[in-house]
C-alpha cells in the first residue's frame, strides 16, 4: 500500500525543543521530515497489525496444517 499525497492541512504541533533540533540537523523543512516519519509510522503499525493477524490465522489453523504436513511427509516417504 503507498502513501498517495493529496490535499494537506495546516495544524499545530507542539513538540519538545530537543526534538526540535534534532530534526534541524537532517532535515531543513520540518513539516517534510514529521510527515515521512508519520507514514512509516503509521505503516510500520498496519505491517504489526498484519502480522499479528496472519499469525492469529495461523495458530487458529496450525492442527490442521501440521497433519497435513504429516500426511505429506508420510507419503514422500513411503513412494
Amino acid at each position: 500500500m503507498g502513501y498517495i499525497c493529496g490535499m494537506k492541512m495546516k495544524t499545530s504541533v507542539t513538540l519538545p525543543d530537543e526534538l526540535l533540533e534534532r530534526i534541524d540537523r537532517v532535515e531543513s523543512n520540518r513539516s517534510a521530515f514529521i510527515e515521512r516519519a508519520a507514514v512509516r509510522y503509521l505503516a510500520e503499525l498496519e505491517k504489526t497489525a498484519r502480522e499479528a493477524e496472519d499469525l492469529r490465522l495461523i495458530n487458529r489453523h496450525a492442527d490442521r496444517l501440521n497433519k497435513e504436513a504429516e500426511d505429506v511427509l508420510d507419503y514422500q516417504g513411503s513412494v
